[in-house]
């Protein structure tokens, strides 16, 4: 993709948040070049909080965005759907503190854009180049990032459940590959904890029409799962939602080993606090360096 680009009309949806049950509808609107992706809360005077790593305030069982006392919840789906689906610029006008869940995939929000369309702009897009190796592990889990001239993905999981287990999805993201392989999967949990989390005063909003539930046999689901390895590609997808905060198109190997959210955080935190990690690069510039995939 060589230029930024937005929505080319706005398009809207409405839910429930997953963990605030509170009803919340949202409007996509197009933005101009340079914007990046803004929440509007509309019920707040049209107060707005740009997504960026910057804004985090929360990534534990959601990605949580603050600025000056005003919340965005459970962002990374919809970051995650930006980012895939190539649209760079967009205001989303928001009328409550959670960004709703639908049915707990990106498929709706992928539908949202196409039924929106993509509007291109004239400036050339600006992309984060990976340019040494970035680690960071704790606790039995390691999140990489590798120097790379396409966006790779290596998402492992481990869940001691007969229907989970390990599972691994590795693929180069495009548009077309999220939206067929990676959207469609949707958050999942499992029966054992869900008292803990309505006790934490998360999960208010959950159902099967927006979750996968296993127990401890099988899947509460009466349609079962869409995909085999759908815990795996969800976890995919909340990464790629989070490495959105990054705020650029990023070409590098990411390689996630049972994170989650706040290792997520920890990477996008550690590149972004070392410039030599790093390149920002134009459309044009990885052009004529012959990089693949992202600049036709």
């Amino acid at each position: 993709m060589r230029f930024e680009t937005t929505v080319q009309r706005p398009v809207e949806a409405c839910g429930v948040g997953l963990h605030s049950g509170v009803p919340v509808r949202i409007r996509i609107q197009p933005a101009p070049p340079s914007t990046g992706i803004v929440f509007i809360r509309t019920d707040l005077d049209g107060f707005g909080i740009p997504a960026s790593w910057r804004h985090v305030q929360k990534v534990s069982y959601a990605t949580s965005l603050m600025r000056q006392g005003v919340l965005i919840s459970t962002t990374e789906h919809l970051l995650s759907v930006f980012y895939s689906m190539s649209v760079d610029n967009a205001f989303v006008e928001i009328d409550n503190l959670e960004v709703p869940i639908l049915d707990g995939s990106g498929k709706p929000f992928v539908e949202l854009i196409r039924a929106a369309g993509i509007k291109h702009y004239r400036k050339r897009r600006r992309y984060l180049r990976i340019r040494k190796p970035v680690s960071v592990e704790g606790g039995g889990k390691r999140i990489t990032i590798l120097p790379s001239n396409r966006f790779l993905l290596t998402c492992d999981i481990f869940y001691d459940h007969p229907m989970v287990g390990r599972q691994v999805l590795e693929m180069e993201v495009t548009p077309e590959r999220y939206a067929a392989e990676v959207a469609p999967a949707r958050t999942f949990g499992f029966e054992y904890d869900l008292d803990q989390m309505r006790n934490m005063g998360l999960i208010r909003g959950a159902s099967l029409e927006n979750a996968v539930c296993f127990n401890h046999k099988g899947i509460l689901n009466p349609g079962g799962l869409r995909f085999v390895d759908e815990c795996c590609r969800h976890k995919a997808l909340d990464l790629i939602g989070d490495l959105a905060l990054i705020g650029k198109p990023l070409l590098g190997h990411v390689i996630a080993e049972k994170a989650g959210h706040a290792m997520h955080f920890a990477l996008v935190s550690r590149i972004m606090s070392d410039p030599t990690l790093y390149e920002i690069l134009s459309s044009d510039q990885l052009a004529r360096q012959g990089a693949r995939a992202v600049v036709s």
